[in-house]
């Protein structure tokens, strides 16, 4: 049995874990977590909902943490922002096909840990409901930890939570003038 089909450990207790709030951080919190745990060969998943259009460093980055940690773009970019010209349609269709995938991605036993980033987003735009999510949670099997990241997300699911964690934004360079940069901000 290769090191990749045997992990170091086993998940017991799966957890729900929400990072949130109107701060940066959130989905640099996951990433912090997926770089853990490959440390003990778990395997984990990261499915990024709304983005998609832009690069980011994570998108290289994760490939050297390779074979423990795989990122999917799913969504079509951000919504309705900067150089987004397509379709609310296209964006809620592929919230609903991400949504999907990750229910076949929870159930095949493939992965220790799925991280969906910016999920909460795709429910304040309306893509998502926070019964979805809430489905993800009572679904997920027992030996998997959930971790949902973005602003806004519904408080039945932070009720319903393990793990909470609100960024809150005290001072940021933007409000400054500086535009976000590279390796810190994508």
């Amino acid at each position: 049995m290769s090191e990749i089909e045997a992990p170091r450990i086993q998940v017991r207790n799966g957890l729900v874990i929400c990072y949130t709030g109107d701060g940066k951080g959130k989905t640099t919190a996951a990433l912090g977590l997926c770089v853990r745990a490959a440390g003990y060969h778990l395997r984990t998943l990261i499915c990024q909902f709304i983005k998609g259009s832009w690069h980011y460093g994570e998108l290289d980055g994760i490939k050297r943490l390779a074979p423990y940690v795989e990122l999917q773009q799913k969504g079509e970019g951000f919504v309705g922002i900067v150089d987004d010209k397509k379709p609310r349609d296209v964006h809620r269709d592929a919230a609903l096909r991400a949504l999907a995938d990750v229910r076949a991605d929870l159930a095949s036993g493939t992965w220790q840990i799925v991280i969906l980033d910016e999920i909460f987003v795709g429910c304040q735009l309306g893509f998502l409901t926070a019964d979805d999510l809430l489905g993800l949670m009572r679904d997920k099997p027992a030996n998997v930890h959930l971790v949902m990241t973005g602003r806004g997300a519904p408080q039945e699911v932070l009720e319903a939570a393990d793990l909470v964690t609100e960024m809150r934004e005290i001072k940021h360079p933007f409000q400054q003038g500086q535009l976000a940069q590279k390796g810190i901000d994508f």
